[in-house]
Order: structure tokens, then sequence, then C-alpha cells
């Protein structure tokens, strides 16, 4: 816990700290509970902050929860592409790696789904806020399995990561209604009919 100091930078210390768990309690409430159905005075009991901290820090709930998604998916993007990437492998065996990374996502107890799916399904469908949010985050994941793609000698890199990014969010979708991780399984299976199209003997 930061404590306040009487200079400006320990303030700006406190703020920050103050800030950063009203974040992570809004993940928390938003992603187990959905976004609609959880108000500010929740968010702050959580956090254990003053209503008027949130104000302050991020001047609506609207931007809280933009705050929110964009730490979410940073962290998710750093955990999931770095997954892909470890150690030495094949192109064609990092992308053999998605489904494993999500079934191991899946099986966590505070799984709850994605959160940018959960916000742009429960919010008006003609706000394009949270669905640019949405877009910025795909394309993170899109670009980095589209470049891999490549690698392994696919002859429409950008086609493939399409294809594996709508299995992606399908598996996503069925294991957070099923609450089964196996959904990623029957995901990887049909991922392996477009993986066996590549060519074997790519190896870089």
């Amino acid at each position: 816990m930061v404590t306040v100091e009487r200079q400006d930078g320990g303030e700006r210390l406190v703020e920050a700290s103050a800030r950063q768990r009203l974040i992570e309690a809004a993940a928390r409430l938003f992603c187990r509970h959905g976004i609609n159905a959880v108000g500010v005075d929740a968010v702050v009991a959580e956090a254990g902050t003053a209503k008027a901290t949130l104000y302050k820090a991020f001047g609506s709930k609207e931007k809280l929860v933009e705050a929110v998604l964009e730490q979410e998916g940073r962290q998710w993007r750093d955990w999931f592409l770095a997954g892909l990437d470890a150690g030495e492998a094949k192109p064609i065996d990092r992308l053999r790696r998605i489904f494993p990374l999500l079934e191991n996502w899946f099986a966590q107890d505070h799984f709850y789904g994605c959160p940018f799916i959960n916000a742009v399904g429960e919010h008006d469908k003609s706000d394009d806020r949270l669905r640019s949010l949405t877009l910025e985050h795909k394309r993170g994941v899109l670009g980095r399995i589209e470049d891999i793609a490549a690698q392994a000698g696919a002859k429409d890199p950008h086609r493939l990561s399409h294809q594996l990014c709508m299995l992606m969010d399908g598996a996503i979708v069925v294991a957070m209604i099923s609450r089964n991780p196996g959904a990623a399984t029957l995901a990887a299976d049909a991922a392996e009919t477009l993986l066996a199209q590549l060519p074997q003997h790519v190896d870089y």
C-alpha cells in the first residue's frame, strides 16, 4: 500500500495506486457479473476507494470500462503471444500451440470468457466505441498469427489467421457457456484441417 507523502510525487503515487485498484476491482466484477450489472458503488467498495476518486481518475463509468478493457487486452496479449513464441519451434508447431494455450486459460477458476466479446455483447450494437477497442485488440492477435502463418508457408496467411481466430472465438464462447475447457480440443481438431494444407518442410 502506498502511503501519502507531502511531496507532489508521493501524492501522484497514491493517485496512481488508487486508479490501478479501481481498474483491477472493476475487471474482477465486470468479468464475473457483467458490465451493466455492476454499478460504481460496487466498484469503489471492492477497490476500497471513494466514489469521488473514481470520477477524478476516469470521469465516468464508461471511461473506466475502456481502461479495464485496455489493461485486460494488453495482459492477455502479452501472455498469449509469449506462449506462441516461447522457445525454439517450427512455425507450424507455434500455430498448434494456440488451442492448448486456450485450454489452459479455460481451465482457470477466473475464466469468464473474453472481456471484449462480453462487453460488445451487452452494449448497444450501434455504439462503435467498444467495437473499436475490440477490433484493436483482435488486430494485435491476428497480426502475430498472420506473421507465423507466413513463416509456415501459408499461401494466404491473412485468410488463415482469420480462420484460426474464428475458431478461437468460437471455442471461447463455447467454453464460457459450457464451463468445459475441452472446447479448445474440438477447435484444435478443426484447425488441423487448415494446418494440414501447410508445407511440412518449412522449419525456420
